[in-house]
């Protein structure tokens, strides 16, 4: 039997550009950080239900509960030093559970608007919205109505608002966050996660002088 639940699916931008500079022990380290984080993140029946790759999925029976959970993932995340933006779909609606594996469109368009979403942010469908019970206590910026391949009709969709989640520099080659700059390196305006990084910049920028 269907049930509707409330659907987050993330990922982490930028993990592949991160696996191929710093190799796949950094990249794995990273997803246990990652994981970590999620775990204490977790709010009311929240769970996450799977990994794939860089993506989780967490599932919900209440919207309020996983919007909480959301902000919380975003917050926490941003203010950590050398890890990745994320960005993520959420939705709200009907899901089959067989043998411990969720299906339906719910899963579907959440995950089409995870690719969707800026990095550092979370977007929202109408539905996701439309069942939270205290919509007071979030804020959503409108993005508009937007087509989804393998969706029939366009979808309003809205950017959570979460405060103090900003981080002002991001490593431009690995995507890594950069939140303590005494331990950066540094080139003008840029600041880099690592020597490595900064020489790859570097050459970069003289092959194109």
């Amino acid at each position: 039997m269907e049930s509707d639940l409330a659907i987050l699916i993330a990922d982490l931008t930028g993990y592949k550009a991160l696996t191929d500079v710093h190799g796949a022990y950094t990249a794995a380290d990273l997803i246990d950080r990652f994981i970590g984080i999620t775990e204490t993140c977790l709010v009311g029946d929240s769970h996450l239900h799977q990994r794939t790759g860089d993506e989780i999925l967490i599932i919900s029976s209440s919207a309020d509960d996983l919007v909480a959970t959301a902000a919380m993932l975003l917050q926490q995340t941003s203010g950590e030093d050398r890890f990745l933006q994320l960005h993520g779909g959420l939705h709200y609606g009907p899901l089959l559970k067989r043998n411990d594996s969720y299906f339906g469109n719910t899963i579907n368009l959440a995950s089409r608007i995870a690719a969707k979403a800026n990095p550092g942010t979370f977007w929202c469908s109408a539905e996701f919205v439309n069942a939270l019970e205290n919509k007071s206590h979030y804020s959503f910026i409108p993005k508009g109505e937007l087509s989804f391949k393998n969706v029939s009709k366009d979808r309003e969709v809205f950017e959570l608002v979460v405060d103090n989640c900003s981080c002002l520099h991001v490593d431009p080659i690995c995507k890594m966050l950069v939140s303590d700059t005494d331990k950066a390196y540094q080139h003008s305006d840029k600041f880099f996660c690592s020597s490595e990084c900064m020489e790859i910049f570097l050459n970069r920028q003289g092959e194109h002088t």
